[in-house]
Formats: C-alpha cells, sequence, structure tokens
C-alpha cells in the first residue's frame, strides 16, 4: 500500500512539473472568440421581464417591462499590461432583455490572456453624429425608435421601463442619454467602464476554445449611488439635467462575477 501511494505521488508530481514547464502558448497573430455575457439581476435575483417584483433601496416596489443598454468601443488588457483595441465596426450592441440572443455578443480577439476589459456603456460622440445612412443594425435611429433622442441628444444608452404603485402614474421610465452634442454643448452621459478580472478569473483564449466573460448588472444600484433616485420623485428622467445624477449610478451595477475558460 505504501509503495503504491510513493507511485501515485510521483506521478502527480510529474505531472504538475509538466504543467510548469509547458505553460499554455499562444499565437497573437491567430484570433480566437471572447464571448462577454451581460446578466440582469435586481439584487440577488435573476431578473424577470414583468413578472418579477423587486424593491429598491427607498423600499419602493416595481417590476421591470423593459431594459434594454448600449454597449460598445472594447478594448482588453493583456497580462504584459498592453492593449487590444476591438476595431470600431464590429464592437457595438445592443442588450435587451427581452431577447435572449442579445445576452452574449462575441468579440474576436488575439490569442492570449487578458487582465481587464474595457467598453462605453452608451454610444461614441462619432457614430451618434455620422449619416444615417452609416449607422445600420442596431444603430439605426429609425429601427431602434426607443433608443434614440435626436441629432444633438443622440442614443437612449440605458433605458429601463415599469410598473410601481410609488409613481403618482404607475409606471416609471428611465431614458438615460447624451454624448456632449454636435451642435451646441448638452449633457454627456458617456460612461467608460474598466472592470479587473485578475481576482474572478482571467479569460484564456485560444483559437478553437469556447472563453466566456460573465458580467453580472444589478438595476437595484441604480437607484442606490452617490444621488438617490426613486420613483416616486423621479418617475421619469429623460434627456435633463437629472439624467446625470442616474447615470453616475451606471458604472457600480456592472460586476465581473466569473470567468469560463
Amino acid at each position: 500500500m505504501k509503495i503504491f501511494s510513493v507511485i501515485i505521488c510521483f506521478i502527480a508530481l510529474f505531472f504538475i512539473s509538466c504543467s510548469k514547464d509547458n505553460p499554455v502558448s499562444y499565437n497573437p497573430s491567430v484570433s480566437g472568440p471572447l464571448s462577454v455575457e451581460f446578466d440582469n439581476i435586481a439584487g440577488s435575483d435573476d431578473l424577470q421581464l414583468i413578472s418579477g417584483m423587486y424593491t429598491d433601496v427607498n423600499g419602493e416596489h416595481f417590476s421591470v417591462s423593459k431594459l434594454k443598454y448600449y454597449v460598445s468601443n472594447f478594448s482588453l488588457v493583456r497580462s504584459d499590461g498592453t492593449v487590444y483595441t476591438v476595431p470600431q465596426d464590429s464592437c457595438y450592441f445592443l442588450i435587451d432583455e427581452s431577447d435572449e440572443s442579445t445576452h452574449e455578443p462575441t468579440l474576436h480577439v488575439p490569442e492570449g490572456e487578458y487582465r481587464a476589459i474595457n467598453f462605453i456603456l452608451g454610444v461614441d460622440s462619432l457614430h451618434s453624429t455620422l449619416d444615417k445612412n452609416l449607422r445600420p443594425g442596431i444603430l439605426n435611429p429609425d429601427t431602434h425608435d426607443d433608443m434614440y433622442f435626436g441629432v444633438d441628444s443622440g442614443y437612449v444608452f440605458f433605458n429601463l421601463e415599469g410598473n410601481s404603485n410609488s409613481s403618482p402614474t404607475g409606471t416609471f421610465e428611465y431614458h438615460l442619454g447624451g454624448y456632449g452634442g454636435s451642435t451646441v454643448p448638452v449633457i454627456n452621459n458617456i460612461k467608460k467602464i474598466s472592470l479587473d478580472l485578475t481576482q474572478r478569473g482571467m479569460p484564456q483564449v485560444k483559437r478553437g476554445k469556447e472563453t466566456n466573460i460573465h458580467l453580472m448588472i444589478d438595476v437595484l444600484k441604480l437607484f442606490d449611488g452617490d444621488m438617490l433616485i426613486s420613483i416616486s420623485g423621479d418617475p421619469e428622467i429623460g434627456f435633463e439635467q437629472r439624467s446625470v445624477d442616474a447615470s453616475n449610478n451606471l458604472p457600480a451595477m456592472i460586476d465581473h462575477d466569473h470567468t469560463e475558460n
């Protein structure tokens, strides 16, 4: 029995040694898929449209009928500190809670290990001012008019709607956006999100292998930030100064939960 145990230990040490001597090799000239999952929640509960009932920091009960938001301009920081910027024409996404196919957009990035991810919550000023014909698909204001204010105010970056007895009308609408304006200076609510991936798993991207960064987006944190937002006091927030306070709460909603390699 002792001899058998010694043999098992020897084999284990052999494979550990081989693993250290043969680290994963990456070819930076080859790309692999990296999906980024946006998992919408409300506190400890999975977000359920219409049927889910939630309570914000103010003690107000509410349900959600719509949750949509833009994410764009992705870049990733490699383990050596260098940055890979995803080409702009392939990194604009509209996350729609009602459409599960939009929850996990896929980026194609060079093979490697990445320690951080950066992106914009919203749409940058350049793409907000392009000719409409150069903004197809999810950026087309005509086919996504619920996510667009107008020329100077641009896109609705974050759209949350629902029902609550705390609202004077029984409903609430938070349409947050604004890129700074093209002809006159106006509200700029573009938010850059930077997430450290070292604590809960760094993605190791390889061609032919699936890798996923799993993010949690907690809508309750919209109400609970440096500026408290209440449904009773703010049943509607649109393109107005109050949207700055609400938008400043948005980055805290987003958290890296884990990575699947």
